[in-house]
Protein backbone atom coordinates (compact mmCIF):
# COMPACT_ATOMS: atom_id res chain seq x y z
CA UNK A 1 0.00 0.00 0.00
CA UNK A 2 1.08 3.19 -1.07
CA UNK A 3 2.27 5.61 1.99
CA UNK A 4 0.15 8.81 2.12
CA UNK A 5 1.78 12.23 1.42
CA UNK A 6 1.95 14.47 4.69
CA UNK A 7 2.59 17.97 5.50
CA UNK A 8 6.20 17.10 6.44
CA UNK A 9 6.54 15.54 3.26
CA UNK A 10 6.11 18.76 1.45
CA UNK A 11 8.15 20.66 4.29
CA UNK A 12 10.89 18.75 3.95
CA UNK A 13 10.97 18.58 -0.14
CA UNK A 14 10.50 22.62 -0.01
CA UNK A 15 12.94 23.53 3.30
CA UNK A 16 9.85 24.74 4.89
CA UNK A 17 8.18 24.18 8.40
CA UNK A 18 5.14 22.28 8.40
CA UNK A 19 3.62 25.12 10.16
CA UNK A 20 4.26 26.92 7.52
CA UNK A 21 2.88 24.52 4.71
CA UNK A 22 -0.03 23.96 6.66
CA UNK A 23 -0.98 27.79 6.62
CA UNK A 24 -0.33 27.98 2.95
CA UNK A 25 -2.46 24.65 1.99
CA UNK A 26 -5.24 26.63 3.87
CA UNK A 27 -4.59 29.98 1.91
CA UNK A 28 -3.63 32.06 5.09
CA UNK A 29 -2.85 35.77 4.02
CA UNK A 30 0.37 35.61 6.59
CA UNK A 31 2.21 33.36 3.93
CA UNK A 32 3.51 35.38 1.01
CA UNK A 33 1.52 34.33 -2.44
CA UNK A 34 4.41 33.41 -4.21
CA UNK A 35 4.61 30.81 -1.03
CA UNK A 36 1.29 30.15 -1.02
CA UNK A 37 1.46 28.83 -4.72
CA UNK A 38 4.68 26.95 -4.35
CA UNK A 39 3.64 24.94 -1.82
CA UNK A 40 -0.37 24.14 -3.18
CA UNK A 41 1.85 23.34 -7.13
CA UNK A 42 4.25 20.80 -4.53
CA UNK A 43 1.11 19.42 -3.04
CA UNK A 44 -0.69 18.72 -6.07
CA UNK A 45 2.56 17.51 -8.06
CA UNK A 46 3.07 15.09 -4.94
CA UNK A 47 -0.74 14.26 -4.82
CA UNK A 48 -1.11 15.50 -1.36
CA UNK A 49 -4.98 14.86 -0.34
CA UNK A 50 -5.86 17.22 2.41
CA UNK A 51 -7.49 15.83 5.58
CA UNK A 52 -11.37 17.81 5.21
CA UNK A 53 -12.48 16.43 8.31
CA UNK A 54 -9.40 17.09 10.44
CA UNK A 55 -9.39 20.90 9.02
CA UNK A 56 -12.92 21.09 9.62
CA UNK A 57 -13.05 19.88 13.57
CA UNK A 58 -10.11 22.56 13.84
CA UNK A 59 -11.34 25.57 12.12
CA UNK A 60 -15.30 24.72 12.69
CA UNK A 61 -16.00 25.31 9.33
CA UNK A 62 -16.83 22.70 6.59
CA UNK A 63 -15.52 24.62 3.53
CA UNK A 64 -18.78 23.72 1.91
CA UNK A 65 -20.92 26.30 0.45
CA UNK A 66 -24.50 25.51 -0.35
CA UNK A 67 -25.80 27.08 -3.80
CA UNK A 68 -29.41 26.95 -4.94
CA UNK A 69 -30.92 27.94 -7.92
CA UNK A 70 -34.33 27.45 -9.93
CA UNK A 71 -32.40 25.49 -12.47
CA UNK A 72 -28.92 24.61 -14.04
CA UNK A 73 -29.81 24.32 -17.68
CA UNK A 74 -30.00 28.28 -18.33
CA UNK A 75 -26.86 30.07 -18.46
CA UNK A 76 -27.81 33.13 -16.74
CA UNK A 77 -27.71 30.56 -13.70
CA UNK A 78 -24.95 28.73 -15.02
CA UNK A 79 -23.09 31.88 -15.25
CA UNK A 80 -23.65 33.22 -11.78
CA UNK A 81 -22.38 29.72 -9.90
CA UNK A 82 -19.43 30.55 -12.08
CA UNK A 83 -18.77 33.64 -10.48
CA UNK A 84 -19.07 32.12 -7.43
CA UNK A 85 -16.83 29.77 -7.66
CA UNK A 86 -14.48 32.12 -9.12
CA UNK A 87 -14.31 33.89 -5.97
CA UNK A 88 -14.84 30.81 -3.65
CA UNK A 89 -12.26 28.21 -4.93
CA UNK A 90 -9.38 30.35 -4.09
CA UNK A 91 -9.95 30.59 -0.47
CA UNK A 92 -10.17 26.91 -0.11
CA UNK A 93 -14.21 26.61 -0.23
CA UNK A 94 -16.16 24.04 -2.38
CA UNK A 95 -19.39 24.84 -4.05
CA UNK A 96 -22.41 22.10 -3.70
CA UNK A 97 -25.54 23.03 -6.50
CA UNK A 98 -29.10 22.37 -5.88
CA UNK A 99 -31.70 22.95 -8.24
CA UNK A 100 -35.65 23.74 -7.49
CA UNK A 101 -37.09 23.70 -10.61
CA UNK A 102 -39.19 26.42 -8.72
CA UNK A 103 -40.95 24.23 -6.44
CA UNK A 104 -41.58 25.09 -2.96
CA UNK A 105 -41.16 21.40 -1.59
CA UNK A 106 -37.80 21.23 -3.54
CA UNK A 107 -36.43 24.31 -2.46
CA UNK A 108 -37.15 23.64 0.95
CA UNK A 109 -35.40 20.18 1.09
CA UNK A 110 -32.47 21.41 -0.13
CA UNK A 111 -32.08 23.91 2.47
CA UNK A 112 -32.54 21.25 4.92
CA UNK A 113 -30.07 18.93 3.47
CA UNK A 114 -27.52 21.73 3.25
CA UNK A 115 -27.83 22.92 6.92
CA UNK A 116 -27.67 19.10 7.95
CA UNK A 117 -24.27 19.08 5.54
CA UNK A 118 -23.42 21.87 7.84
CA UNK A 119 -22.31 23.90 5.00
CA UNK A 120 -20.74 27.23 6.31
CA UNK A 121 -23.18 29.41 3.92
CA UNK A 122 -26.15 29.30 1.81
CA UNK A 123 -26.52 31.62 -1.68
CA UNK A 124 -30.03 31.37 -3.53
CA UNK A 125 -31.98 32.64 -6.15
CA UNK A 126 -35.51 31.94 -4.62
CA UNK A 127 -37.84 30.12 -6.71
CA UNK A 128 -41.11 30.58 -5.30
CA UNK A 129 -42.38 33.44 -3.44
CA UNK A 130 -44.75 31.16 -1.53
CA UNK A 131 -41.54 29.50 0.56
CA UNK A 132 -42.26 30.19 4.20
CA UNK A 133 -39.70 32.73 5.82
CA UNK A 134 -40.06 29.79 8.72
CA UNK A 135 -36.96 28.00 6.58
CA UNK A 136 -35.12 31.22 6.28
CA UNK A 137 -35.57 32.25 9.59
CA UNK A 138 -34.15 28.63 10.75
CA UNK A 139 -30.48 29.13 8.54
CA UNK A 140 -30.52 32.48 10.72
CA UNK A 141 -31.07 30.27 14.31
CA UNK A 142 -28.05 28.44 13.25
CA UNK A 143 -26.06 31.50 12.22
CA UNK A 144 -25.77 30.24 8.49
CA UNK A 145 -24.94 32.96 6.31
CA UNK A 146 -27.58 33.78 3.86
CA UNK A 147 -27.06 36.02 0.72
CA UNK A 148 -29.83 35.93 -2.24
CA UNK A 149 -28.80 36.68 -5.51
CA UNK A 150 -31.27 37.32 -8.35
CA UNK A 151 -34.18 36.51 -7.07
CA UNK A 152 -35.29 37.40 -3.43
CA UNK A 153 -37.19 37.84 -0.67
CA UNK A 154 -37.06 41.13 1.63
CA UNK A 155 -35.93 38.96 5.32
CA UNK A 156 -34.25 41.64 7.72
CA UNK A 157 -30.58 41.16 8.16
CA UNK A 158 -30.42 39.05 4.41
CA UNK A 159 -28.40 40.55 2.19
CA UNK A 160 -28.56 40.35 -1.33
CA UNK A 161 -27.56 41.27 -5.14
CA UNK A 162 -29.64 41.82 -7.80
CA UNK A 163 -29.74 43.63 -11.00
CA UNK A 164 -32.34 46.97 -11.16
CA UNK A 165 -35.17 44.90 -13.11
CA UNK A 166 -37.37 47.88 -13.27
CA UNK A 167 -34.84 50.13 -15.08
CA UNK A 168 -33.66 46.88 -17.44
CA UNK A 169 -37.46 46.87 -18.41
CA UNK A 170 -37.68 50.23 -18.63
CA UNK A 171 -34.69 50.84 -21.43
CA UNK A 172 -36.12 48.09 -23.57
CA UNK A 173 -39.69 49.08 -23.25
CA UNK A 174 -38.44 52.87 -24.58
CA UNK A 175 -36.16 51.60 -27.32
CA UNK A 176 -39.37 50.02 -28.75
CA UNK A 177 -40.62 52.67 -28.49
CA UNK A 178 -38.47 54.99 -30.27
CA UNK A 179 -38.25 52.01 -32.92
CA UNK A 180 -42.22 53.52 -33.49
CA UNK A 181 -43.56 50.95 -31.77
CA UNK A 182 -47.31 51.61 -30.20
CA UNK A 183 -48.84 48.35 -29.27
CA UNK A 184 -46.34 46.58 -26.81
CA UNK A 185 -47.28 43.63 -25.47
CA UNK A 186 -45.59 42.10 -21.77
CA UNK A 187 -45.07 38.47 -21.45
CA UNK A 188 -44.48 38.68 -17.66
CA UNK A 189 -44.07 35.58 -14.86
CA UNK A 190 -44.78 34.97 -11.41
CA UNK A 191 -45.39 38.93 -10.43
CA UNK A 192 -45.34 37.81 -6.67
CA UNK A 193 -41.91 37.59 -7.61
CA UNK A 194 -40.08 40.80 -7.20
CA UNK A 195 -38.24 40.28 -10.12
CA UNK A 196 -41.21 39.87 -12.58
CA UNK A 197 -43.22 42.33 -10.43
CA UNK A 198 -39.93 45.56 -11.02
CA UNK A 199 -40.29 44.03 -14.83
CA UNK A 200 -43.61 44.59 -15.71
CA UNK A 201 -43.49 47.92 -13.45
CA UNK A 202 -40.43 49.14 -15.60
CA UNK A 203 -42.34 48.40 -18.70
CA UNK A 204 -45.89 49.78 -17.92
CA UNK A 205 -43.68 53.11 -16.48
CA UNK A 206 -42.29 53.11 -20.17
CA UNK A 207 -45.37 53.54 -21.61
CA UNK A 208 -47.05 55.81 -19.72
CA UNK A 209 -44.18 57.86 -19.89
CA UNK A 210 -44.11 58.07 -23.48
CA UNK A 211 -47.78 59.01 -24.34
CA UNK A 212 -48.91 55.79 -25.01
CA UNK A 213 -52.03 54.31 -23.62
CA UNK A 214 -51.68 51.08 -21.42
CA UNK A 215 -53.46 48.28 -21.94
CA UNK A 216 -53.54 45.48 -19.16
CA UNK A 217 -54.57 43.26 -21.78
CA UNK A 218 -52.07 42.87 -23.56
CA UNK A 219 -49.77 41.78 -20.80
CA UNK A 220 -49.84 38.04 -20.32
CA UNK A 221 -48.65 36.24 -16.87
CA UNK A 222 -46.28 32.95 -18.26
CA UNK A 223 -43.50 30.37 -17.62
CA UNK A 224 -39.88 30.78 -18.66
CA UNK A 225 -40.31 28.21 -21.12
CA UNK A 226 -40.01 28.04 -25.03
CA UNK A 227 -43.00 26.29 -25.67
CA UNK A 228 -45.49 28.58 -23.29
CA UNK A 229 -44.13 31.58 -25.29
CA UNK A 230 -45.46 29.80 -28.10
CA UNK A 231 -48.89 29.59 -26.96
CA UNK A 232 -49.21 32.86 -25.60
CA UNK A 233 -48.05 34.56 -28.69
CA UNK A 234 -50.79 32.45 -30.75
CA UNK A 235 -53.30 34.43 -28.09
CA UNK A 236 -51.60 37.33 -28.96
CA UNK A 237 -51.99 37.79 -32.91
CA UNK A 238 -55.63 36.44 -32.47
CA UNK A 239 -56.47 39.51 -31.14
CA UNK A 240 -58.33 42.10 -32.91
CA UNK A 241 -55.57 44.42 -32.88
CA UNK A 242 -52.61 42.58 -32.17
CA UNK A 243 -49.68 44.01 -30.79
CA UNK A 244 -46.64 45.23 -32.82
CA UNK A 245 -44.06 44.72 -30.41
CA UNK A 246 -43.12 41.68 -27.53
CA UNK A 247 -40.90 42.53 -24.44
CA UNK A 248 -41.13 39.62 -22.70
CA UNK A 249 -39.02 39.09 -19.07
CA UNK A 250 -37.69 35.94 -20.40
CA UNK A 251 -35.62 35.14 -23.44
CA UNK A 252 -36.54 31.39 -23.71
CA UNK A 253 -40.50 32.78 -23.59
CA UNK A 254 -39.20 35.27 -26.03
CA UNK A 255 -37.56 32.36 -28.60
CA UNK A 256 -40.68 30.69 -28.64
CA UNK A 257 -42.55 33.94 -29.68
CA UNK A 258 -40.44 34.31 -32.38
CA UNK A 259 -40.78 30.47 -33.50
CA UNK A 260 -44.88 31.81 -33.34
CA UNK A 261 -44.35 34.68 -35.30
CA UNK A 262 -42.65 33.31 -37.87
CA UNK A 263 -44.67 30.33 -38.32
CA UNK A 264 -47.72 32.97 -38.65
CA UNK A 265 -46.01 34.02 -41.83
CA UNK A 266 -45.38 37.92 -40.00
CA UNK A 267 -41.64 39.46 -40.42
CA UNK A 268 -39.82 40.09 -37.57
CA UNK A 269 -38.71 43.26 -36.69
CA UNK A 270 -40.65 44.64 -39.46
CA UNK A 271 -44.16 43.20 -38.48
CA UNK A 272 -43.32 42.93 -34.97
CA UNK A 273 -40.30 43.22 -33.07
CA UNK A 274 -39.46 41.18 -29.57
CA UNK A 275 -37.15 41.87 -27.13
CA UNK A 276 -36.03 39.18 -24.21
CA UNK A 277 -34.52 39.25 -20.88
CA UNK A 278 -31.16 37.83 -19.58
CA UNK A 279 -28.72 37.63 -22.69
CA UNK A 280 -28.76 33.90 -23.43
CA UNK A 281 -26.05 32.65 -25.40
CA UNK A 282 -28.94 31.81 -28.21
CA UNK A 283 -29.99 34.87 -28.53
CA UNK A 284 -26.60 36.30 -30.28
CA UNK A 285 -25.90 33.16 -31.98
CA UNK A 286 -29.51 32.86 -34.36
CA UNK A 287 -29.62 34.10 -37.46
CA UNK A 288 -32.29 36.72 -36.25
CA UNK A 289 -30.16 37.88 -33.37
CA UNK A 290 -32.58 38.62 -30.39
CA UNK A 291 -32.42 42.37 -28.54
CA UNK A 292 -32.20 41.23 -25.06
CA UNK A 293 -30.94 42.81 -21.31
CA UNK A 294 -27.97 41.92 -20.01
CA UNK A 295 -28.12 41.12 -16.02
CA UNK A 296 -23.65 40.77 -15.44
CA UNK A 297 -24.77 36.71 -14.03
CA UNK A 298 -20.43 36.58 -13.40
CA UNK A 299 -20.61 39.70 -11.55
CA UNK A 300 -23.48 39.10 -9.97
CA UNK A 301 -22.40 35.43 -8.45
CA UNK A 302 -18.58 37.02 -7.61
CA UNK A 303 -20.28 39.81 -5.41
CA UNK A 304 -22.66 37.47 -3.80
CA UNK A 305 -19.98 34.91 -3.07
CA UNK A 306 -17.63 38.37 -1.42
CA UNK A 307 -20.66 39.11 0.56
CA UNK A 308 -21.13 35.68 1.73
CA UNK A 309 -16.82 35.85 2.79
CA UNK A 310 -17.40 39.35 4.28
CA UNK A 311 -20.26 37.59 6.72
CA UNK A 312 -18.40 34.31 7.15
CA UNK A 313 -15.29 36.08 9.06
CA UNK A 314 -17.11 38.77 10.70
CA UNK A 315 -18.73 38.73 14.29
CA UNK A 316 -22.19 38.48 14.19
CA UNK A 317 -22.37 42.25 16.28
CA UNK A 318 -20.61 43.86 13.57
CA UNK A 319 -22.67 42.36 10.28
CA UNK A 320 -24.49 44.59 8.09
CA UNK A 321 -27.37 44.13 5.74
CA UNK A 322 -25.86 44.79 2.15
CA UNK A 323 -28.51 45.01 -0.40
CA UNK A 324 -26.27 45.13 -3.83
CA UNK A 325 -27.67 46.60 -6.82
CA UNK A 326 -26.19 46.08 -10.49
CA UNK A 327 -26.87 48.29 -13.53
CA UNK A 328 -28.84 45.97 -16.12
CA UNK A 329 -27.65 47.06 -20.67
CA UNK A 330 -29.63 46.54 -23.22
CA UNK A 331 -27.91 44.24 -26.01
CA UNK A 332 -29.47 45.51 -29.48
CA UNK A 333 -29.97 43.30 -32.25
CA UNK A 334 -31.90 42.29 -35.25
CA UNK A 335 -35.12 41.41 -33.72
CA UNK A 336 -36.20 44.83 -32.60
CA UNK A 337 -34.45 47.31 -34.95
CA UNK A 338 -36.69 48.10 -37.61
CA UNK A 339 -35.46 48.34 -41.31
CA UNK A 340 -36.67 51.92 -41.56
CA UNK A 341 -34.23 53.06 -38.77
Amino acid sequence: MKKKVTIYDIAKKLELTAATVSRALNNNIKISEKTRKLVQDTATEMNYEQNTLARALKSGKSYNVGVIVPRIDSNFFASVIRGIEEELYPKGYHVIICQTHDQEKLETGNINSLLNAQVDGILMSISNSKTKNKIFNNIAQKQVPLIFFDRKKDISGVSSVTIDDFSGSYIATKHLIEQGCKRIAHLSNDRSLEIFKNRYLGYKQAIIDHGLEFDESLVIETFSKVDEGRKVTKQLLNMAIPPDAIFSSSDFTALGAIEEIKESGLRIPEDISVIGFSNEPFTRFMELSITSVDQSPIEMGRRAAKLFLEEVDADVKTKEQQQIVLQPELIIRKSSLKQSH
